[in-house]
Formats: C-alpha cells, structure tokens, sequence
C-alpha cells in the first residue's frame, strides 16, 4: 500500500500526516501546509473536537525496546489528561530523562500524545514549539470540563 500524505490546520501551524492504511508513519508540524488529504478523525481532532486517535497504529509502537514501551504507555493516556515524565518512567521502567528523550524523539506525535507528558513542575518541553503543546493541552481540557459538565 502507497504512504500518503497531506495537512491540516492547528490554530497557526499545519499538522502533516504520513500515513498507510490505519498505520501513520510521521506526524510533523509546520508554518506552511502541504497538498493531500488527511483521515477525518484527525481533521477533527485540529479542528477541535474530542477524538481519540488510538485507532492509528504508528510505526513507533512496533516491537519491544525502551521507547516502544514508552510510546505505548504513553498512548494510554485519557483524552484530556496528563501524566509526568516521571510516571511514565515508573510504569515502564526506566528514567524520566529517557521518557523525555522518547518524546522528543516520536515520529507520531497525536497518535502518541506527547504533549499529555508534563514534567513535575511545569509544563515541559515540546519540539518545535512550547505554544503547540499549550494549545494541545488548553483545547482538551476544555472539552474534558465540557464533557464532565453535561454528565453532571
């Protein structure tokens, strides 16, 4: 099956999406767009709607090494919540400053939610800029309060 590629937007920044079937290869982001279509769930969740993207395998979840382990923790984290470099660590295994490594390093970040991993004490980082990570972060929380509002 051929990759195929295209871009969405994400407030000031372009989400492209490289992807074969339900597998996605490279997530990235960007200033500029690029031509091609993107699967709907992830125009939804740019366009701001609560959508988990766990159906999309990623590349970066195959096998048994230390950053697998991580990105498929990772992955476990609900829609609108967070969990430290630290927990993470714990849960797998290894060091805080290996899962920060991990996730600097995801080749699919939103399949693996990378922006949910925050450090104990603040935010912490997120390539290639802080604000996407801030708008991530901002955008599911406020669904999450929208969602615990209407059960209510």
């Amino acid at each position: 099956m051929e990759t195929v590629s295209g871009s969405c937007r994400l407030g000031l920044w372009h989400v492209h999406v490289y992807w074969n079937g339900d597998e996605v290869s490279r997530i990235r982001f960007s200033r500029t767009g690029i031509e091609g279509s993107v699967p709907l769930p992830f125009r939804q969740y740019c366009a701001g709607k609560p959508v988990d993207l766990r159906a999309f395998a990623s590349i970066a979840i195959h096998g048994d090494t230390p950053y697998s382990r991580i990105y498929r923790a990772v992955r476990e984290i609900p829609y609108g919540m967070t969990a430290t470099y630290g927990e993470i660590a714990r849960l797998v295994g290894t060091s805080p400053r290996a899962v920060g490594q991990a996730m600097a390093r995801t080749p699919t970040p939103r399949v693996i939610p990378c922006h949910r991993v925050v450090a104990a004490r603040g935010i912490g980082g997120f390539s290639p800029d802080i604000e996407i990570k801030e708008l991530l972060l901002a955008m599911e929380k406020k669904h999450r309060e929208t969602i615990k509002k209407s059960i209510a």
